[in-house]
């Protein structure tokens, strides 16, 4: 039997290259919360009917993904022996930044240290405007069914046991993600299509499983 994993991608706008940033969750969670939040429909003299719709849904996933170094210490993994499993919650982590953010503190620290030991530039060199920067464009992958485009709304890290170098080598990250609507890269709709797509042949599928009892109820 083949074990899907879930999975949280992140993704340049064609999809082309090398991706930038894969989390495959160690252990599926055992539970999985979705919550879909309905805009207040219209009322008063911007509503014309009663059914008239508000804005889209917004859908929000909450789970808790498990991560633990036992196996790869117990299997003499170089990277868990001297880093525990701080690279996976490093991958998590950048996911919720600005795209540039870690390589903007990165530059920052490198210069910091040039200006310490006399290396730094010319402070009145004129300066570039700074790009508008992005959040991570990602997909949470659950099952053949599900890729979906999402934004993490929230991110919650507990870090529950240390080796002797005070790498963590277990922790529970509880993530809330929200589904994007309305996503403005090709991949995105794609994927939001893709799942949309499903969900409206499941509920065909669940039509058909049903029409033998919808006769019993149907009094003519």
């Amino acid at each position: 039997m083949v074990l899907l994993r879930g999975a949280l991608i992140e993704y340049a706008s064609d999809f082309l290259g090398p991706l930038p940033n894969v989390v495959i969750f160690q252990f599926n969670p055992d539970t999985l919360t979705r919550n879909i939040s309905i805009p207040q429909r219209p009322t008063g003299v911007s509503s014309r009917e009663t059914s008239q719709a508000g804005e889209i849904p917004v859908e929000r996933i909450n789970f808790t993904a498990h991560f633990s170094a036992a196996d790869q210490l117990d299997s003499g993994n170089i990277i868990a022996e001297t880093l525990g499993i701080s690279p996976q919650l490093a991958a998590l982590e950048k996911m919720v930044y600005p795209s540039n953010f870690i390589g903007e503190l990165l530059g920052e620290a490198l210069d910091a240290i040039g200006d310490a030991i006399g290396l730094g530039g010319n402070d009145d060199c004129p300066t570039q405007p700074i790009p508008r920067e992005q959040y991570p464009q990602i997909l949470f992958i659950w099952g053949a069914t599900r890729v979906l485009p999402v934004l993490i709304d929230s991110m919650s890290i507990t870090e529950q046991q240390y080796d002797s170098f005070l790498n963590p080598i277990q922790a529970e990250v509880a993530l809330t993600l929200a589904v994007a609507s309305n996503p403005e890269d090709k991949v995105g709709k794609g994927a939001l299509k893709y799942s949309n797509v499903a969900k409206e042949a499941q509920a065909i599928i669940n039509l058909a499983n049903t029409v033998e009892l919808a006769i019993d109820l149907i009094p003519f």
